[in-house]
C-alpha cells in the first residue's frame, strides 16, 4: 500500500512539475498568439472612450512593434497605409481614435511559423474588423513578421496577403 501511495504521489509531482513548466515557460508560438489578441484587443475602441484611456491606448499600440518595423495594408475600399517606425504607428493609432466612432478587431484565424532559428517568426492572420457606420465586417488577411529581442517578441513587419484572382 505505501508503494502505491508513493507512486502515485510521484506521478502526480511529476505531472504538476510539467504543467508549471508549461505555464512558467510557453512556447514561442503560444507567446505570438497571446501577443496577437492582446494587440487586437488594445487596437479596439469605443467613442465613449474618454481622452486619457484613448491616448494611454494610442501609446501602448506602439509596444507591440520594433522600433525598425514596416507597415503596409492595403484593404479594398480604402487608402493604402504605409507607416515605418514605432512614432508612425503611435500616431496613426492616436489619430485613427479621434476620427472613427468605434472599431472593434478580432484575430479569429492565426498560423505561427516559427523559423528554425528561433529567433524570428510569421504569423498569417485573418483580421475582422467591424467599424462604426459599416454594414460588414471588414475581412483581410495578414502576414506578421516577428523578432525575438531583448523585449520579447515584436514585430517587424505587417502586410496585407493579396487575394488571388
Amino acid at each position: 500500500m505505501k508503494n502505491v501511495f508513493k507512486i502515485v504521489l510521484i506521478t502526480v509531482l511529476i505531472a504538476l512539475g510539467v504543467w508549471l513548466w508549461f505555464i512558467l515557460f510557453p512556447s514561442p508560438e503560444k507567446i505570438i498568439r497571446y501577443r496577437l489578441e492582446k494587440l487586437a484587443h488594445t487596437v479596439s475602441f469605443s467613442k465613449n472612450e474618454g481622452n486619457f484611456s484613448r491616448i494611454a491606448s494610442a501609446e501602448s499600440v506602439g509596444g507591440f512593434f520594433s522600433t525598425n518595423v514596416e507597415v503596409t495594408i492595403n484593404i479594398p475600399g480604402y487608402k493604402q497605409q504605409t507607416l515605418a517606425g514605432r512614432a508612425e504607428i503611435t500616431q496613426f493609432a492616436l489619430a485613427s481614435r479621434t476620427r472613427a466612432g468605434d472599431l472593434s478587431v478580432k484575430f479569429p484565424d492565426v498560423t505561427v511559423t516559427i523559423a528554425p532559428d528561433k529567433q524570428s517568426a510569421t504569423a498569417d492572420v485573418t483580421a475582422e474588423a467591424n467599424v462604426a457606420g459599416e454594414k460588414d465586417a471588414i475581412v483581410q488577411e495578414i502576414k506578421f513578421t516577428f523578432e525575438k529581442t531583448a523585449e520579447g517578441w515584436l514585430i517587424k513587419r505587417v502586410e496585407t496577403v493579396r487575394p488571388l484572382s
